[in-house]
């Protein structure tokens, strides 16, 4: 029997989903041709290759220009982005309720949100301990406006919100002051699903909730008819590959008037004067969308959600049930030779509200840690696509290392502004073995069991390896970029 055989009789439902090896056949061939294995999916999202020829054909066929105007031109394109914009709310049942305002990214729905918010003396944000960084960024726009800031902790081992430590937080508003929740729908650290009740349990008890989406949405349904967030943040590419460079903010009608913009640019105005010293705001999402959209690439959103809709959400759905749970239990099962356990999970070791992330550190028969980077480089000779470091979502990692406050003041304390995460690391590995930072694998549309068993025979290749035998790292990170010797 081989090991594919064995996996199908563990995990039957796999067999429905072959319409997806089609599709991977079809489109997205490159793959294979490149003998590439991705597993990057939460950094991502793959096109395939109609959505790019579909919307060549458009680009050469179509005259468009610039929307901010009456000509030919600017009609032909503004109805195109307002036929993308009517699709987006469509795809997540919204259209009425929500209005679509179309950011580069998660991170520039999110700065909106943040800059707009009326935080004030009195007024509260709370977040989870698990959040992009792009989250946590709106600590600094409500304690420049004298908000007060606080943080839901995470359970230990499985990085899920501390329900009881959530509901004192959330008990502590002042329902007359502005409050606001934000927690992401999926983490991008662990892979975790948190509760989607929460929204209603925050709103019950006076507070408006931000709703990351980015990590949820390419392999779950988003229902806003049945859920009513009142801000939602998205970056399209994660969802479907391309395009790059277009996200979008969804927020509650019955939320937008609370939102005030402190400045104002081109497009947003419906009148601005220099003379005057005055101006007035567009009503809407115009008011929101600053100078010129990315109108050209507007229109593929549209041809990626359509994408999204014919392959069926529910057979992603079980596929990657399927393969996350297989990969995951063969991981915790390898071992060194002296019977020590050669891989750590983060998070769950089940398949109970979690998606299809793994994160995880090898450890050698010692049981010291192998440098995450060093793995990073190797898994990229072996072809394989990856992703270490802390993901942008410090409070998961910290939380996952059981980092303390004064872990974190120490560190400060020792590399001042000469920080970075691998300086970090190393000063916490000092201090008290503890680590930062980690191995994240996750898979996503057209992901299959060649991938994820090509995986699973590059991590076993680590049996009774040490950091002497598998070498050393030959580039750096900084501010998530990646600098290689003499760059």
């Amino acid at each position: 029997m081989t090991p594919f055989d064995e996996f199908l009789r563990e995990h039957p439902a796999y067999g429905t989903t072959s319409a997806l090896d089609a599709l991977r056949d079809a489109q997205y061939r490159r793959l294979d041709a490149q003998d590439q294995v991705y597993l990057d999916y939460t950094g991502g999202g793959l096109h395939a290759a109609s959505q790019v020829r579909e919307h060549a054909v458009m680009l050469s066929e179509q005259v468009l220009g610039n929307p901010h105007s009456v000509s030919p031109s600017s009609m032909e394109m503004t109805r195109r982005v307002e036929q993308a914009r009517a699709a987006v709310l469509a795809y997540f049942n919204a259209s009425g309720a929500y209005t679509a305002i179309f950011t580069a990214n998660a991170s520039g729905a999110l700065k909106l949100v943040g800059e707009s918010y009326p935080f004030a003396p009195g007024a509260r944000l709370l977040m989870t301990a698990d959040n992009h960084n792009s989250v946590n960024g709106l600590r600094e726009f409500a304690k420049a406006k004298g908000a007060q800031v606080s943080y839901a902790p995470l359970t230990r081992p499985e990085l899920r919100i501390d329900t009881p430590a959530m509901d004192e937080l959330l008990a502590q508003a002042d329902p007359t002051q502005p409050n606001l929740l934000a927690f992401p729908a999926q983490s991008n650290f662990s892979g975790v699903k948190h509760p989607l009740e929460l929204i209603a349990t925050a709103q019950a008890k006076g507070w408006q909730v931000l709703l990351d989406a980015a990590a949820f949405v390419p392999t779950n349904p988003l229902d806003l008819s049945a859920l009513a967030p009142d801000f939602v943040v998205m970056s399209f590419y994660k969802m479907f590959g391309y395009p790059t460079g277009v996200g979008c903010l969804l927020v509650r009608n019955e939320a937008l008037p609370a939102l005030r913009r402190p400045w104002f640019g081109g497009g947003t105005v419906n009148f601005a004067t220099v003379q005057g010293r005055m101006h007035v705001l567009s009503k809407g999402e115009a008011g929101f969308e600053d100078g010129t959209l990315n109108y050209l690439s507007i229109p593929a959103v549209e041809i990626g959600l359509r994408h999204l809709q014919q392959l069926g959400m529910p057979t992603l759905q079980t596929r990657l049930h399927c393969l996350t749970d297989w990969l995951m239990k063969q991981l915790l099962a390898l071992q060194h030779g002296n019977a020590r356990p050669m891989v750590r999970l983060y998070g769950p070791a089940n398949m109970l509200l979690r998606g299809a992330t793994l994160t995880l550190n090898l450890y050698d028969p010692n049981g010291h840690l192998l440098d995450y980077r060093r793995v990073e480089e190797l898994a990229a000779q072996a072809r394989i696509s990856l992703r270490t470091g802390c993901f942008c979502n410090p409070g998961a990692g910290e939380s996952a290392e059981d980092l303390t406050p004064e872990d974190m003041h120490a560190g400060i304390a020792a590399l001042g502004e000469q920080i970075n995460l691998q300086r970090f690391v190393q000063a916490m590995q000092s201090r008290n073995g503890k680590g930062a930072g980690a191995i994240r694998v996750s898979m996503g549309l057209v992901s299959n069991f060649a991938d994820v068993q090509r995986f699973l025979w590059f991590v076993a290749g680590f049996k009774d390896q040490t950091s002497m035998t598998i070498g050393s790292v030959s580039f750096d990170i900084e501010s998530c970029r990646v600098l290689r010797d003499g760059a």
